[in-house]
């Protein structure tokens, strides 16, 4: 991460968060589902750019003892290919491993894109062991 980018330890603000989910081609969400996410996670950071636009984020959620899930992980297309992706990352891994108690269960959905990063950080698929499963929706 260059000079020109400053990671925050907090979550985006509302309007960020939102765009950056819509415009990293992450699924939209509205203000409604926006507000209690960001009140709600475990950790977070976000990375602004000289300019002051925020430019890329990731949170994670969690019971605090056990179960810590990366989510949110986004960076806007005009600013991939810069490490952003890889700082937000790592930092977050550091709090998890700083703030958690030994034996974290650390865990992610990770879309094709992102495979590669959260590889270099020790992510494996957990299949056949495990799969990850989604509500249906109109279930």
């Amino acid at each position: 991460m260059t000079d020109e980018y400053t990671l925050i330890e907090s979550a985006p603000d509302e309007a960020d968060y939102l765009h950056l989910r819509r415009a990293s081609g992450l699924t939209p969400k509205s203000p409604e589902q926006a507000r209690p996410a960001l009140a709600g996670g475990w950790a977070a950071c976000h990375v602004r750019h000289t300019s002051g636009e925020t430019v890329a984020m990731g949170r994670v959620i969690g019971d605090g003892g056990w179960y810590f899930h990366l989510v949110d992980m986004a960076v806007l297309p005009d600013h991939q290919r810069r490490g952003l992706g890889d700082r937000v990352l790592s930092h977050l891994l550091d709090v998890i491993r700083r703030d958690a108690p030994p034996g974290a269960y650390v865990s992610l959905m990770a879309d094709p894109p992102g495979r590669r990063l959260y590889e270099r950080h020790g992510f494996v698929e957990s299949a056949p062991h495990s799969v990850g499963m989604v509500l249906a929706p109109g279930t």
